[in-house]
């Protein structure tokens, strides 16, 4: 069953990652925050390479890694529009900076938990990651990169994966943060997803018919 999951898992994240690329081709940014994004390289890159994991695991971290270098090169290009307010050198060394940081954190965590899995690694940045996509939302005001399926297939994602380390490690059995992981995670998860959706209502009714007006005893829409 713990296989079954993860295959779900694997699949629900795979599908994020292309609708994310997908999303930032269409409106011409970047889908992923850009400390999540940093994390993400990181995690896959020390997991594929540096303690690479065992069986079919390691070809899918490395699947993810080419799908995440997809979205920094949409980032690198994009960026810096983002964030109007710095200059392009400022913008490209402060993501130098995040991704130095990102790789030292996964890695020393690794090592501090004795966790060459990278179990408490990936949580902590899953969480993270969930904080920091309704910041993005909050930021933009807008569904701009994202889209309602990005929010299901993360929530989906995730939670299968946390379900199968919840009932089937040891790892997960013994720890409390683990356990607190899962559950802020899919808080936070269900937080993005709700307000995804009513962004997305919200730019739907401003589409509709702004108003209705009497015109010769019928009803004349005025878009």
């Amino acid at each position: 069953m713990f296989r079954i999951l993860m295959l779900g898992s694997g699949l629900f994240w795979t599908l994020t990652y292309l609708l994310i690329i997908r999303r930032g081709v269409l409106d011409k940014t970047y889908g992923m925050p850009l400390v999540a994004l940093c994390a993400n390289l990181s995690w896959e890159f020390i997991f594929s390479f540096v303690h690479p994991h065992p069986s079919i695991q390691r070809p899918v971290d490395i699947v993810w890694l080419a799908l995440d270098v997809v979205i920094l090169l949409q980032l690198l290009r994009y960026g810096p529009r983002e964030f109007a307010d710095l200059s392009r050198g400022i913008f490209y060394s402060a993501f130098g900076l995040a991704l130095v940081t990102s790789f030292c954190s996964v890695l020393f965590i690794s090592y501090e938990f004795n966790d060459l899995d990278g179990t408490y690694a990936a949580f902590g940045q899953n969480l993270l990651m969930s904080v920091l996509f309704i910041a993005m939302l909050y930021r933009r005001r807008s569904l701009r990169g994202q889209s309602t399926w990005i929010a299901v297939c993360k929530l989906v994602g995730t939670a299968l994966a946390s379900l199968a380390f919840y009932r089937y490690t040891a790892v997960a059995e013994r720890s409390i943060l683990l356990s607190f992981l899962f559950g802020a995670i899919l808080v936070y998860d269900s937080i993005y997803l709700g307000l995804v959706l009513l962004l997305r209502r919200a730019a739907a009714a401003t589409r509709e018919p702004a108003a209705v007006q009497e015109h010769g005893g019928a009803r004349a829409v005025i878009p």
